[in-house]
């Protein structure tokens, strides 16, 4: 399945909250669940997990085979499976920089880190999922263009609550990897035991 590049609002209208996936709220009108107030509609166990994998799926860009081969790697590894999952799609690099405010969707990270705007310490890296680690330096390339684009969104994320594993250095167009995510700190409201409990049978 590819990446989905349809309607936005449509999926957070379903899902909730996406920040990763856009920037933009639906407008109020727009709601669909407001007028389907009146069916009363039991959801069933599964479509309650479904909803949850989607919801991790669509804000960090995912398609169903990464997101499949992350679970995997999270069950291998030392600790719970759950939070394990969240860290390792947080240190992504296209989830970094949109966490540091660098772009104001990961979607648009991803195209920051594929026209190779962004450097890794001090080494080009155009691999959106690439892991970032514990003292990393993210930084944008010393040219005219890739700095303007990233002041922009920088401009338009002034006022965004930083996360305490990141640190932002404006003025020098850089950021640094101070440790793994904590659990509170990540950026999207999840139940994580149920995306594992989806794919169970499958790990």
């Amino acid at each position: 399945m590819s990446r989905y590049r349809g309607p936005r609002f449509k999926k957070i209208r379903r899902l909730g909250a996406l920040p990763g996936l856009t920037s933009k709220n639906p407008r109020a009108g727009s709601d669909l669940r407001l007028r389907n107030q009146w069916r009363p509609r039991k959801n069933s166990q599964y479509s309650i997990r479904l909803k949850e994998k989607q919801k991790l799926r669509f804000h960090y860009g995912l398609t169903e085979r990464q997101l499949l081969k992350y679970v995997h790697i999270a069950g291998k590894a030392k600790g719970p499976t759950g939070p394990v999952l969240l860290q390792l799609l947080e240190m992504r690099l296209d989830n970094i920089l949109f966490r540091l405010g660098m772009a104001s969707t990961i979607p648009q990270a991803r195209q920051l880190v594929n026209h190779r705007h962004i450097l890794v310490n001090g080494r080009i890296i155009d691999i959106p999922n690439y892991r970032c680690k514990p003292r990393d330096i993210i930084s944008v390339k010393d040219e005219k263009k890739s700095r303007a684009l990233i002041q922009n969104y920088l401009d338009s994320s002034k006022h965004k609550e930083l996360p305490k594993h990141l640190t932002l250095h404006t003025l020098q167009y850089k950021g640094v990897v101070n440790q793994i995510i904590d659990r509170k700190w990540v950026g999207l409201k999840i139940n994580e035991l149920l995306v594992v409990e989806y794919y169970s049978r499958q790990i």
